[in-house]
C-alpha cells in the first residue's frame, strides 16, 4: 500500500512539474513580448520612477481630470502577479479589470482590442520577467460624474467596437503589418485623432490631428500642407527611427514616443508603419489660410531677422537633421499652432537616438518676446516661402503661456 501511495504521489508531483514547465513562457515568447511592449510604448505611461520600470503611478492628464497608470509588475498584491492569462487578455482587449470593473479609455483598449491573443500573452510573458514592485497607485482624480466607472458601460456601448485587426487581402503584407501596429498596438490615433465631448475618437476624422496637453499631434493623412503628402516612406521611417529627418524634428510628447518606442523597433516594423501611414487617404479639407496683413508680416520678419535667422537662414532652409527647415514644414502649417507656440516659448531639444546621437538646441523666447512679437514671428514663418496657415493672435500666445 505504501508503495502504491508513493507511486501515486510521485506521479502527481511529476505531472505538476510537467505542467509548470509547460506553462513557463519560452525565451522566444519573452523576446517577442519585449518587442511588443516597446512598440506599444507601455513604459512611457506605466513608469513614474525610472528605477522601477512598469510600476505605475504616473499621472495621465485628461480633459476630465487625472488618472494614475496602474502597476504592471508581477507583484501579487498591487501589480498583475495574481492575474490569469484570461484576466490579462480581457483587460488589454476589452478594458475590464479582473474584479469586473471598467478601465477608462485613457488606457487605449479601444486600440489594443485589435491585437491577437498570442501577442497579448507574449506581452504578459515579458512583463512577468520584470522585478515585482509593491506600488499601490492613487485612485483617479476625475471631475463629477466621470469618476463613476459604471458609466463606462454606456461609453463602451456607444463608442467601443471590440474586434481583431482585419487584414486587407488586396494590400501587401507590409501594409497589413503596418495597419496592425498603427491602429492597434501603436495606438497612434489616441493622440492624432480628434475627440468628441466624451473623449471618444471622431472616426470620420481619423488621423487628422488633435491637441494633447498643450501640443498639437499633427495630421498623419495625406493632406497637402499639414499632412504627410510631401513625405516619402523613407522620410516617415527615418523620423520614427531617429526623431528627425530632412523635413522635421520631433519634440514634446512625440519625442518621448520615439525615444521609448519607435527608435527601438525593428527596421521591418517601422517601415511597415511608414508604408501604412503613407497610404492613408486625405481626410477633411484644410481650411483656407487668409494671409496676415503686410504690417504683421513685416513685424514678424523683424523678429525673425534678430532671433531666428542665424540658425534657420534667411530663406528658412536651416540645416536639415540639425535645424529643421521651415519651408513646406507640415507641422508648422497645421491649423492648430499649439506645437509651434510651445517651441518658440519654451525652446526645443533635439532627441538623441542610436541613429542620430548628435544633439541640437533651440532656446525659448518666452521672456524675451511679447505675445505680440511671438504672434508676429509665428505668422511670418507660417506664411513665408510658400507656406500658408491661419493667422495666430496675441491672445492665443497668452493662453499658451498660461499652459506652462
Amino acid at each position: 500500500m505504501r508503495t502504491i501511495l508513493a507511486s501515486l504521489v510521485s506521479g502527481l508531483v511529476l505531472c505538476s512539474a510537467v505542467e509548470a514547465t509547460a506553462s513557463e513562457p519560452s525565451p522566444e515568447a519573452i523576446a517577442h513580448g519585449k518587442a511588443l511592449v516597446e512598440a506599444g510604448d507601455c513604459a512611457s505611461c506605466h513608469t513614474a520612477d525610472p528605477a522601477k520600470p512598469f510600476a505605475g503611478g504616473k499621472r495621465i492628464d485628461t480633459p476630465f481630470g487625472g488618472i494614475y497608470a496602474p502597476n504592471l509588475t508581477p507583484d501579487r498584491d498591487t501589480g498583475i502577479g495574481a492575474w490569469t492569462d484570461a484576466d490579462f487578455t480581457r483587460a488589454l482587449r476589452f478594458g475590464i479589470a479582473p474584479d469586473g470593473s471598467y478601465y477608462y479609455p485613457a488606457f487605449p483598449y479601444p486600440y489594443f482590442t485589435r491585437m491577437t491573443k498570442d501577442d497579448t500573452l507574449s506581452i504578459r510573458a515579458y512583463l512577468s520577467t520584470q522585478a515585482p514592485v509593491s506600488n499601490r497607485v492613487k485612485a483617479p482624480e476625475l471631475r463629477w460624474p466621470f469618476g463613476y466607472r459604471s458609466l463606462m458601460r454606456a461609453w463602451n456601448w456607444l463608442f467601443f467596437k471590440p474586434g481583431l485587426f482585419e487584414p486587407d487581402q488586396f494590400k501587401t503584407t507590409a501594409w497589413n503589418r503596418g495597419g496592425y501596429l498603427v491602429t492597434g498596438l501603436g495606438h497612434c490615433g489616441a493622440c492624432h485623432t480628434p475627440k468628441n465631448y466624451f473623449g471618444a475618437d471622431k472616426l470620420e476624422l481619423a488621423f487628422s490631428g488633435n491637441e494633447v496637453n498643450g501640443w498639437f499631434a499633427p495630421r498623419l493623412d495625406s493632406a497637402s500642407r499639414s499632412g504627410l503628402k510631401s513625405w516619402s516612406v523613407d522620410d516617415i521611417a527615418e523620423y520614427l527611427q531617429s526623431g528627425r529627418n530632412a523635413k522635421s524634428h520631433a519634440d514634446g510628447l512625440m519625442a518621448e514616443v520615439i525615444v521609448n518606442s519607435t527608435s527601438k523597433m525593428s527596421d521591418a516594423d517601422v517601415r511597415a508603419m511608414a508604408i501604412y501611414l503613407k497610404g492613408l487617404p486625405p481626410g477633411p479639407s484644410e481650411p483656407a489660410a487668409t494671409p496676415p496683413s503686410e504690417s504683421e508680416m513685416k513685424a514678424g520678419q523683424t523678429v525673425y531677422a534678430k532671433f531666428c535667422i542665424a540658425c534657420h537662414e534667411a530663406d528658412g532652409s536651416g540645416a536639415p537633421h540639425i535645424y529643421p527647415p521651415l519651408p513646406g514644414n507640415a507641422l508648422l502649417q497645421s491649423e492648430n499652432p499649439s506645437s509651434t507656440l510651445r517651441v518658440i516659448l519654451d525652446g526645443a531639444h533635439t532627441v538623441t537616438t542610436p541613429r542620430a546621437p548628435n544633439t541640437g538646441e533651440m532656446p525659448g523666447y518666452a521672456r524675451q518676446l511679447s505675445d505680440e512679437q511671438i504672434a508676429a514671428v509665428t505668422n511670418y514663418i507660417r506664411n513665408s516661402w510658400g507656406n500658408a496657415a491661419p493667422p495666430v493672435t496675441a491672445a492665443q500666445v497668452g493662453k499658451a503661456r498660461k499652459e506652462d
